[in-house]
């Protein structure tokens, strides 16, 4: 048996207000109108939390990640005798993993970002065209998903 539009509206909803990590899937349920039970096999099947994970960091808290290990790592080199204040091959190899990985970051458009800049334009788009606003909101997800 196939969904209804009705259903794939409740789902698109449910899943909207879960991704903003404010509401409980208790008042998910309410809100759009099924049970806890329908919200938790969603949450699962789609795995919504995984994508909610992934939202929640910020580009800016992974790059400071990234830039407090290669710190670490530069203050134990550091604190060698002089003449030994040098990168083994691991560190060199750790050094070299997490510069690419920060630098990749940098030059990136985050997740968070196409989200933020998506709800934005839809907020914008339904003040003056709701179907306009449906319709691009597939495509923005869709979109989404492919940066997952």
């Amino acid at each position: 048996m196939g969904r209804t539009p009705k259903q794939d509206t409740k789902k698109k909803n449910a899943k909207a207000l879960f991704i903003t990590g404010q509401y409980q899937q208790k008042e998910i349920a309410e809100l759009v109108g099924v049970t806890v039970q329908t919200i938790s096999r969603w949450v699962n099947s789609e795995k919504w939390d995984v994508e909610l994970a992934s939202l929640t960091i910020t580009k800016e808290k992974q790059l400071a990640r990234y830039y407090a290990q290669i710190n670490e790592i530069n203050e134990a080199i550091s604190e060698r005798d002089k003449g030994q204040r040098y990168a083994n091959s691991k560190e060199a190899d750790i050094l070299n993993k997490l510069s690419a990985a920060a630098q990749k970051l940098e030059s990136e458009t985050g997740v968070r970002d196409i989200v933020d800049v998506s709800i934005g334009l839809l907020e914008w788009v339904r003040g003056f065209d709701v179907e306009k606003a449906k319709e691009l909101s597939d495509l923005f997800d869709g979109y989404i998903k492919t940066k997952l």
